[in-house]
């Protein structure tokens, strides 16, 4: 278990690798003048030229990428091109706004998910059938769209909820929670998916295990909790992983909405500025997070199902 906790990290810090590189090349090679993007296009050529020497614009592209990886290992992720900020700094700001709405959303889309797919897998009918049409509604219905729907109508309409902002929990907890009811409820509606639970859950109950234990005289629920769902658990894990990663990527949208200061809102002033070490850093800070998930993740499965820690 601990060489294949080894591996996972030495493939994580890879994947970090490749992708903060990829993200480099497309930024300092993208056809865009970042010294005149910064200045603006009034500036002389002296001054521009000036600025790109002192940021460093005027080396190769992978000597720039270089310095900053060199930087990044120590711990320093550059300085902001616009206010001088650090980017540690300000990630470490951003960062438990984007975390609190993405952890509560799969928190409770999970929770939804697996309650959902246990219901549907033994209630086989109408109740199966209107579970599933429910999950093809919330899948199809675009993030953006809800958000807007919801302010208009729980914020604007009724009043009963902020429309925008963000309280920090240490600040205000009633404040935090009211704060993320709409982009968490944003993110969970089109999160939900039961079909994975539902089809596993089918599987593993036709197994012969399972008609032993309801001949042994266990209840039901007991069956189905204790061991059927066991059982049928990893697939489910995986996918709530993924559901982690793409609310990851979907909190740009929703800050955006509701106007949360979070590392997606960040990100995105970042690109629209050319500030390149924000956009590196919130790139590799995100990347970091979803190695840490599937990490985390491996060891969930391994404490689920013995299998998974013999192999």
């Amino acid at each position: 278990m601990i060489w294949f906790l080894v591996r996972r990290v030495l493939s994580g810090i890879a994947l970090i690798f490749v992708v903060t590189s990829i993200t480099a090349l497309l930024v300092y090679s993208g056809g865009v003048d970042i010294a005149r993007s910064l200045l603006g296009e009034t500036a002389p050529q002296e001054a521009v030229d000036l600025r790109a020497q002192q940021l460093g614009l005027d080396l190769p592209i992978w000597q720039q990428y270089a310095n900053w990886l060199v930087g990044a290992v120590q711990g320093d992720f550059g300085t902001s091109y616009i206010n001088n900020q650090p980017v540690l700094e300000a990630l470490g700001g951003r960062l438990p706004v984007t975390l609190s709405i993405v952890i509560v959303a799969t928190i409770i889309s999970g929770t939804i998910s697996a309650l959902l797919g246990i219901v549907a897998a033994l209630r086989r009918g109408w109740l199966d059938r209107f579970v599933q049409l429910m999950n093809v509604i919330g899948t199809a219905i675009p993030p953006f769209w809800l958000a807007m729907f919801l302010v208009l109508i729980f914020a604007l309409n009724l009043g009963i909820l902020p429309a925008t902002g963000y309280v920090p929990l240490a600040e205000d907890p009633a404040g935090w929670a009211l704060s993320l009811v709409l982009p968490v409820t944003a993110l969970v509606v089109g999160g939900v998916g039961s079909g994975l639970v539902r089809a596993s859950i089918i599987d593993v109950l036709g197994r012969d295990y399972v008609r032993t234990l309801r001949a042994r005289g266990l209840s039901e629920r007991r069956v189905v909790l204790k061991h059927v769902f066991r059982n049928a658990s990893p697939p489910f894990l995986t996918s709530l992983s993924l559901q982690f990663v793409g609310m990851l990527g979907g909190s740009v949208v929703i800050e955006k909405v509701f106007a949360l200061p979070g590392i997606g809102t960040l990100a995105n002033t970042a690109a629209q500025q050319s500030d390149v070490p924000v956009l590196l850093g919130v790139v590799a800070m995100t990347v970091i997070f979803v190695v840490i998930v599937n990490i985390a993740l491996d060891i969930l499965l391994a404490l689920v199902n013995p299998k998974v820690r013999v192999q």
